[in-house]
């Protein structure tokens, strides 16, 4: 693949891992996976012995027990709150298992079924009539003919008798097309299998039905909480992402905890609210706080001091999280006048800067 694309799939950027994977992988493999159950985790998760870097920070356990659904005739469902790292953890496992994350269904309240079987190339067809070439294959179709993993982006957002279009395919294995007078079925291939993701946010939305739900294991994936861990999740994808760019500005460590402990105070101001117009829209996730970080670097190297500011850092945080006004606005003023103040009395010299970089940022929605 070019190395101008934008945003290479898993499998590419980790080519060298998953070729130093597979020639070590010695354990008992599912038919067609790539890489033993054993590898894949180290793939994911890194292993230190084998010079595998950490890709997703979360819980092993969670991993295995995604791994080893993926191994049966149950499909996966990661289930979590916005930003939680649910696609990235799916890209990952298809990426280890299929040598290939690009078959996937981004799930909408448009997503039709012709999208999750088939549809047709209308051209060759009023020129040929329906014919096995002039079929055009969904991404689940194609991932069940070459034994690989499906992705199914947002499940939850589809309606109902989309959603549903699944069940057969999940139980029987196979894709009926009765279009055709031969070629009337397409058949999954050992090592076929779906990994889905939904928001738990969206529940109520369209939710599953009960003969779909029973065709998934769900694996929840918690909201990080631990410092630590956020700490290195916001560095790893905010480095990645700067690298794409070809942008060195450094992060403080001062202002990566400043960043955190924002986002903690806001979390348990959003948990503490009484209604829905007192707390943010926001979910205040580490995905939100790696577009913070992101977006600040990024005016700092532009517009900037070639330097992260803790004024900077505000200017982006009110930016980003203030959506709706004036809901939003009276929130972040009310945050930033009362748990920013008193730390900025309290805390550092950076906590000061940070305060004013907000109030200036807030002024600003106001005109």
């Amino acid at each position: 693949m070019s190395q101008t694309v934008l945003r290479a799939p898993a499998e590419v950027k980790y080519a060298d891992e998953l070729a130093r994977l597979a020639d070590q992988s010695k354990g008992q493999k599912p038919h067609s996976w790539r890489l033993s159950p054993q590898m894949v985790r180290s793939f994911i998760i890194g292993d230190k012995k084998l010079g595998i870097d950490q890709k997703w920070f979360g819980d092993a356990s969670t991993v295995e027990r995604a791994i080893v659904t993926l191994a049966s005739d149950r499909g996966l469902l990661l289930i979590g709150d916005p930003g939680t790292g649910k696609s990235w953890l799916a890209e990952l496992l298809a990426a280890a298992i299929s040598g290939n994350s690009t078959y996937v269904v981004q799930g909408t309240a448009g997503t039709t079924e012709d999208q999750i079987k088939y549809s047709w190339n209308i051209a060759m067809v009023i020129a040929a009539g329906q014919s096995p070439q002039s079929l055009i294959p969904s991404p689940i179709m194609t991932a069940m003919q070459h034994g690989a993993m499906g992705r199914f982006e947002e499940l939850t957002r589809c309606p109902s008798d989309v959603q549903d279009a699944l069940i057969s395919i999940m139980s029987e294995k196979y894709i009926a097309i009765p279009e055709l007078k031969t070629e009337t079925t397409a058949f999954a291939m050992p090592g076929f299998n779906i990994i889905a993701t939904a928001n738990s946010r969206d529940r109520g939305v369209n939710d599953l039905s009960s003969a779909l739900k029973r065709r998934f294991n769900f694996v929840h994936i918690p909201v990080v909480t631990n410092k630590k861990q956020e700490h290195e999740i916001v560095m790893f994808r905010t480095q990645e992402l700067l690298a794409r760019q070809q942008i060195t500005v450094e992060v403080p460590p001062a202002l990566l905890d400043l960043l955190l402990q924002t986002f903690s105070d806001l979390r348990e101001a959003s948990a503490a609210a009484s209604s829905d117009d007192a707390r943010l829209e926001s979910a205040l996730s580490t995905a939100e706080q790696i577009g913070v970080l992101e977006d600040a670097l990024l005016h700092a190297t532009y517009f900037g001091e070639q330097k992260l500011s803790p004024y900077t850092l505000a200017n982006s945080l009110v930016g980003t999280l203030v959506r709706r006004l004036p809901e939003d606005s009276t929130v972040i003023n009310k945050f930033w006048h009362t748990v920013v103040a008193e730390r900025s009395k309290k805390d550092a010299a950076a906590w000061k800067d940070f305060m004013a970089g907000g109030q200036d940022a807030i002024k600003g929605l106001k005109h």
